[in-house]
């Protein structure tokens, strides 16, 4: 029996599942938002099959998404997790830096979490995964937990959008709104 290397798929489901969502909201023009690949610099190619058979990064990526909802500039990532424990190590430190900036330009920028093991997606803020960012590095743990998560964020399942992370954006911006 063959096998194969399932630790390059983490994320696909998640990733799918996004890319249906954004399609439907394109369709209903409610936001466009593209999925940025990831680019690669090939180092063996077969030219029989016209196959990449070996490849690097070319460069760190920044997010998974970049896009406009109802005109406000949003860049978000996604990532799974099979565990309650959300290591800080899966956010990158360019990552973070891009999305600070995206923000110092007037943009929104999130994460998407998929936890795998309860089949729940959050929708964590910049502003809160910078929280949990400057904890680890004031020594507090390089990690949340699930029951960290505030219940309000969870990204709601609907019939026809799959993950409708919109109305969290909602919610986040409203409640921005009323800081001010």
């Amino acid at each position: 029996m063959g096998s194969w290397n399932v630790k390059g798929l983490r994320g696909s489901v998640l990733e799918e599942l996004v890319n249906y969502t954004n399609d439907k909201y394109r369709e209903q023009n409610l936001a466009l938002v593209q999925k940025i690949p990831t680019s690669i610099k090939p180092v063996r190619f077969d030219k029989m099959h016209r196959h990449i058979t070996l490849a690097y990064f070319d460069q760190k990526s920044t997010v998974d998404y970049i896009g406009v909802v109802q005109g406000i500039p949003v860049c978000f990532d996604a990532k799974e997790c099979a565990t309650d424990i959300f290591p800080l190590q899966n956010i990158h430190e360019h990552q973070m830096k891009f999305m600070r900036q995206f923000e110092e330009q007037g943009g929104i920028s999130f994460l998407l979490l998929y936890f795998t093991n309860r089949q729940a997606c959050y929708f964590l803020s910049f502003e809160e995964a910078m929280r949990y960012w400057k904890r680890g590095e004031n020594g507090g743990p390089k990690h949340f937990k699930y029951e960290e998560l505030d219940i309000g964020c969870f990204v709601p399942l609907k019939k026809g959008m799959v993950l409708h992370y919109l109305e969290c954006l909602k919610k986040y911006l409203e409640q921005k709104q009323k800081e001010r």
